[in-house]
């Protein structure tokens, strides 16, 4: 196949701009604000299991208290009309008696409520506090994604953009070489190998493969126009006057 020496040459600016294309498609699926948002998830995670066992511990600690009250309640009812029936004088002696040791053991139990409650209430505060605090984390934690959001959707609008820029220029270069020339670099890049690549320092640019002398000889003494092939790995081997060729001179 013939292609012009300018049009192979062009090849190497297309192969730069698909590896500026790689490159920016691998950036835009790693965003790093991506990966600072999958670990904030997981804290945020781990934050909303802190504020929900906080308010169970609270609710808990509250219907507890509350049935403290209740019995506390009642049992203040029953001290009173205990003492409202020993005062009256409407019971025997011995009745009076019994109503007594009620009366001691419902005090008692009435003081050792009263302290289970003062317990109870230091505990209340205590997770309270703890529960203040599990929300403002999440709270904190909140506000972060909704700034690192907007951050990578900034990141991601500017990889786009450069994305765009990048895929219209190459759009551009590929309408002004040879048709067939670049058929055949598409063919190669759709199979995963690389279109085409600088011979340079003896070796293909696409695979980095030594090119042996009586190679060498052959790609000098081919004519310009001639589309060269890598026997390696297929790549079309673009040549310049850094090739260092024989019989080139040496660059200037």
């Amino acid at each position: 196949m013939k292609a012009s020496a300018a049009a192979q040459r062009m090849l190497l600016d297309l192969a730069d701009l698909d590896a500026e294309i790689a490159k920016t498609a691998h950036g835009r699926k790693n965003l790093p604000e991506d990966a600072e948002l999958a670990d904030l998830a997981t804290r945020l995670d781990a934050a909303r299991e802190d504020v929900a066992s906080s308010r169970v511990a609270v609710d808990d600690l509250a219907t507890v208290y509350e049935k403290f009250e209740r019995e506390l309640a009642g049992m203040t009812e029953h001290v009173a009309r205990d003492k409202a029936s020993i005062d009256a004088g409407t019971v025997g002696h011995k009745a009076v008696a019994e109503l007594q040791r009620e009366l001691e053991s419902l005090e008692r139990r009435r003081d050792d409520l009263e302290g289970e409650m003062l317990e109870l209430m230091e505990q209340q505060e205590a997770t309270a506090t703890e529960a203040d605090r599990a929300e403002a984390t999440l709270l904190t934690l909140t506000e972060n994604e909704l700034e690192l959001v907007a951050k990578r959707d900034k990141s991601a609008a500017a990889v786009d953009a450069r994305a765009t820029d990048l895929a219209e220029r190459r759009a551009a270069l590929t309408a002004s070489i040879d048709a067939d020339l670049v058929g055949i670099y598409e063919g190669l890049r759709g199979r995963g190998q690389v279109g085409a690549g600088l011979v340079q320092a003896r070796r293909c640019g696409a695979c980095r493969m030594e090119l042996d002398p009586r190679t060498l000889s052959r790609i000098a003494a081919a004519d310009e126009d001639e589309v060269l092939r890598c026997e390696e790995c297929g790549a079309i081997m673009v040549r310049t006057n850094h090739s260092g060729l024989p019989g080139q001179g040496r660059p200037e």
